[in-house]
């Protein structure tokens, strides 16, 4: 059930809203970029999307409605799951004697009609929308979720009281299982994390305060505010992560660390926790991990581009070496490395990793997870790892002496060493090594590449488009040289030869219903040095950070907050937000 080029062509023909000429372009944009030929007469200002989902309804003979000022009931609203309505714009809006009407974008999505129908064994009556009225909808399931969270806190009140936990030794742990089993705080554990994965956070915070529990989420590097819960809640709570975790239930005086996996039909995620004693309880932190999307992220994707992608390739083509990758915590280095080891996994080599802990499990790669309390630390593991025939080794992180020089040793003997250091740019993962004791001429022996990394914030599609004055042109050059910036823009062709930074366009965050505060989602900006003969020599001569940076750069290395105003100036991300994250 789908609207054919030609027959949408007649009929905006007859109505007198495009020329032909105006089609046949539209549709070669259609045909070229594998999209539908209605995308290309919106944007291009041909016909309003109301009037042309209208138009299909009235082709496909489908009742069009507008539901962007209805309120729907939440009993009908959540017989199509969230997750479901989101991610196939579908949803529920009536329901009378066994007929349930639903309001979608995609007509020809029948496959998830069929499957609402058997989950439901109501008839389905499909209706056209638009854009906005599926939005409008969609934020009602928040709405539903919090109503929903106040039914469940009230029960679990009840519960709390009805079960009074016993003295220190007296059957805690058999009281505190008994708490975490039951229904209410089940509900309030699985809706706290089933509402971080819609919302795309990394990691849920659950802190205890004096008189309530605060609830916060990591979207795209930045904690929000979730939620307030009262403080009778925490024990349940706690408990239930802690049996999830398979941690032990009556230890409240040290810190303690597990993991778990949740999944659904529509996700697959491996939950991290970790659990700390603070001044009014205990305090978890929970990091999300997706299973589903691991092998999706390119380097491209993460915002690898030009000569620096095409360094990181070169140097991944090499059998043996090392490849380090630098920045704070949280700035995407294991992701980073995993789809380089995506890359790199094929049957014909071997690869071996030691992590702490282990993030995404990835088929054909043997991976190890560090245990130091049975001394199974990073170099004990490195040690075991290169009498396991390895061709690549991949070590999550380079904390010390004997972790570095083991991995430079495994280097020199014939492997290609992957790892990790935290520094705040390329050159400064070198003078760290040399810190660690790593002798200068063995670090300029092996070391191929470093890529050093920062993640910023993508604007939404909605953005404001601005210029610089002369004052924030002075403001920037305290941070960097804007005549490099300029050189690098007109160099990648953003802006014409004479053109000055003055008239270059930057964007600004533009907030909307839909997009809070400007931003969605998070890529990359890199700077990738490589170890040139050059380089090399400065290393043997124990030449500091600095002086190796400006070589670097003399000979065309670009820093990261050069790569960022580049991705500012495309319109990926903003001025304010590389500056964010780089500027110490």
């Amino acid at each position: 059930m789908r609207v054919e080029p030609q027959q949408l062509k007649a009929f905006l023909l007859d109505a007198g809203l495009v020329s032909e000429e105006q089609f046949k372009k539209a549709l070669k944009k259609a045909k070229d970029a594998n999209k539908k030929i209605g995308d290309f007469l919106v944007s291009d200002g041909l016909i309003s999307e109301n009037n042309l989902i209208k138009l299909e309804a009235y082709i496909l003979g489908i009742p069009f409605v507008n539901l962007e000022k209805e309120t729907i009931i939440p009993e009908i609203l959540k017989i199509i799951p969230e997750p479901i309505a989101r991610s196939h714009n579908i949803v529920a809006f009536r329901k009378k004697q066994g007929v349930l009407e639903v309001a979608m974008l995609n007509p020809e999505d029948l496959s998830t009609i069929e499957f609402i129908k058997k989950k439901t064994n109501l008839k389905i009556l499909p209706r056209l929308t638009t854009t906005e009225s599926i939005k409008h909808i969609l934020r009602q399931y928040q709405k539903s979720l919090k109503a929903e969270f106040g039914e469940i806190i009230k029960k679990e009140s009840k519960t709390a009281a009805s079960i009074k936990l016993k003295k220190e030794g007296e059957k805690e742990r058999g009281d505190l299982r008994k708490v975490a089993e039951e229904l209410p705080v089940i509900k309030i554990v699985d809706t706290l994390v089933k509402h971080a994965i819609l919302q795309k956070a990394s990691d849920i915070h659950i802190e205890p305060c004096e008189k309530e529990i605060i609830v916060r989420y990591r979207i795209d590097g930045i904690l929000r505010d979730a939620m307030t819960l009262p403080k009778k809640a925490a024990s349940g709570i706690v408990a239930r992560i802690k049996v999830l975790s398979k941690l032990k239930l009556d230890e409240h005086r040290l810190p303690q660390d597990g993991r778990f996996k949740i999944e659904s039909q529509d996700f697959k995620y491996s939950i991290r926790v970790s659990i700390l004693p603070v001044f009014n309880g205990e305090k978890i932190v929970m990091r999300l991990l997706s299973e589903n999307s691991q092998s999706h992220n390119n380097l491209e994707s993460l915002g690898l581009r030009g000569d620096a992608l095409e360094e990181i390739q070169t140097n991944l083509r090499k059998p043996v070496g090392m490849i380090l990758v630098t920045g704070p915590t949280g700035s995407g280095k294991t992701t980073t490395l995993y789809s380089v080891l995506d890359i790199l996994n094929t049957p014909k080599v071997n690869i071996s990793t030691v992590e702490d802990p282990v993030e995404y499990r990835m088929p054909r790669i043997n991976q190890t997870q560090i245990k130091p309390k049975i001394g199974l630390t990073f170099a004990a593991g490195l040690r075991s790892l290169v009498r396991q025939d390895p061709d690549i080794i991949m070590v999550g992180e380079i904390r010390d002496k004997e972790t570095a020089g083991l991995s430079i040793n495994a280097a020199l003997t014939g492997h290609l060493v992957l790892s990790t250091l935290h520094t705040t740019n390329a050159a400064g993962a070198i003078t760290r090594l040399i810190d660690m004791g790593a002798e200068p001429f063995l670090i300029s022996s092996t070391l191929n590449v470093i890529l050093a990394q920062r993640l910023v914030r993508r604007l939404c599609d909605e953005k404001e488009k601005y210029y610089l004055t002369n004052t924030d042109i002075k403001n920037l050059g305290k941070h960097c040289n804007t005549d490099d910036i300029l050189r690098i823009l007109k160099l990648e062709k953003i802006i014409k030869q004479n053109q000055t930074l003055r008239k270059t366009a930057f964007y600004k965050p533009k907030p909307s219903k839909n997009c809070a505060d400007g931003y969605k989602g998070r890529i990359g900006i890199y700077e990738v040095l490589p170890v040139t003969e050059v380089i090399k020599e400065l290393i043997i001569k124990g030449t500091d950070s600095n002086e190796i940076q400006k070589h670097a750069r003399k000979q065309g290395m670009r820093t990261m907050i050069e790569d960022g105003f580049v991705k500012a100036a495309q319109g990926m991300t903003s001025i304010e937000e590389v500056l964010r994250v780089i500027v110490e």
